[in-house]
This record gives structure tokens, C-alpha cells and sequence, in this order.
């Protein structure tokens, strides 16, 4: 029978807090690098040009047909190399165009809810349709899609777990290492549930007091 010992983790605990820190500093990485790709696909999938608009779909549902997984280990073994990346990178890049992807879906859904009257307005008044998109259209979808862009960063807080596969270390590969190493796989896997709860818990918090501040200042 099975009987806990939970002294593992404050034996290790500095292991689990620099895994804390390699985890958001990827996630973080990733998410700086996913902004623009997401913005600029968004952007291209309701261009007017059918071409810039068929090959952002193709992006889009691309990487959001592809398991995450399966991307990490294509970048690493294939484009990685070619680049000469290195898995820290590889993985950083893997998480950002694969987020990227929907948050361009995000993007596309936020620009697609403004009234079609205010680009008409706009561009009757005088505005080239960049014109138009950056002073009219982006500041009303920025409003409509700050919700969304927020479940889609916490999604990726998560999704960063899988990198360990390509021999990452982040929280989830030290957790491997102290199960294989201390046989403890039910306490480091529920503390590690635990720490990862409290930096999604933390950054649903802090994008909720942005929201409320931009609401604020728009009002």
C-alpha cells in the first residue's frame, strides 16, 4: 500500500521554484513573440486580397490541426537543427507560432465584431483603409478580444508542460526527474498541479485588473 511522504517538497523546494521561473520565463517568451504573428495573421485572414487572406487560413488551420507536440518535435529535429535553434529555442518558437494561430483567430473574430459602418465611416471621411484599421477598426477589437487573449495566455502557461519532451527543463521536467529519482510521483505531481494553478490563478488576476483599468480610462 501506497503510504505518502510530503517531506519531498520542502526537501526540493528550490528545484520546483527555479522550475516556477524557467516556466514563465518561457511562457513568457513565447507569448511576446505569439502577439505580433497572431496580429499580423488576424490582420491578413480579413484582408481584401483573397491570396494574403487563403494563406493565413492555411496558418491558422494548420497549426490548429496539428498537435502541440507534434509541432515541438518537427521544430526541434528538423528546423531547429537547420537553424541551429537548440531545444530552449525550438520550444520557444514551437509554443509562439502555435499560439499564434489562434490568437489570430482571436484578432479576426475581435475586428469582425465592430460594425462594418465604422469602416465605411471611416474610409468616407477620408482614410486609407490602413488608416482606417489602425485608428478606427484595432482600438474598438482590442476592447472585444482582451477577454479571449487572456484564456488563450493561461492556455499557454499550460502548454509550455510539453516541452519537456524535447528535453527542455522547465517545471514538468523536474518533476520527472525528483519522481524518478525519490519514487514520490503523487506528491510531486499534485504540488506541481498546484504551483501550476498558482500562476494561472495569478495571471487570470492580474489581466482582470488590466481589463477593469483599460474599461476605466475608455470610458
Amino acid at each position: 500500500m501506497y503510504t505518502t511522504n510530503w517531506s519531498v517538497i520542502p526537501q526540493n523546494l528550490p528545484l520546483f521554484l527555479e522550475g516556477v521561473r524557467l516556466t514563465l520565463t518561457i511562457s513568457a517568451l513565447s507569448l511576446v513573440l505569439s502577439l505580433p504573428i497572431g496580429i499580423f495573421a488576424g490582420l491578413c485572414r480579413v484582408s481584401r486580397n483573397r491570396v494574403i487572406a487563403f494563406f493565413s487560413a492555411c496558418y491558422v488551420e494548420f497549426f490548429r490541426g496539428v498537435p502541440l507536440l507534434v509541432l515541438l518535435i518537427w521544430i526541434f529535429f528538423v528546423l531547429g537543427r537547420f537553424l541551429r535553434l537548440g531545444a530552449y529555442w525550438s520550444a520557444i518558437v514551437g509554443l509562439a507560432i502555435f499560439s499564434g494561430a489562434f490568437v489570430a483567430e482571436v484578432v479576426r473574430a475581435g475586428i469582425q465584431a465592430v460594425p462594418k459602418g465604422q469602416m465605411e465611416a471611416a474610409r468616407a471621411s477620408g482614410m486609407t483603409y490602413i488608416q482606417a484599421m489602425k485608428l478606427v477598426i484595432l482600438p474598438q477589437a482590442i476592447r472585444k478580444v482582451l477577454p479571449p487573449l487572456a484564456s488563450q495566455f493561461i492556455i499557454l502557461i499550460k502548454d509550455s508542460s510539453l516541452v519537456s519532451v524535447i528535453s527542455v527543463v522547465d517545471l514538468t521536467l523536474i518533476g520527472k526527474n525528483l519522481v524518478a529519482t525519490t519514487f514520490r510521483s503523487l506528491e510531486v505531481w499534485s504540488f506541481i498541479a498546484l504551483l501550476y494553478f498558482v500562476m494561472t490563478f495569478g495571471l487570470s488576476k492580474i489581466i482582470a485588473l488590466l481589463e477593469r483599468k483599460f474599461r476605466a480610462e475608455w470610458q
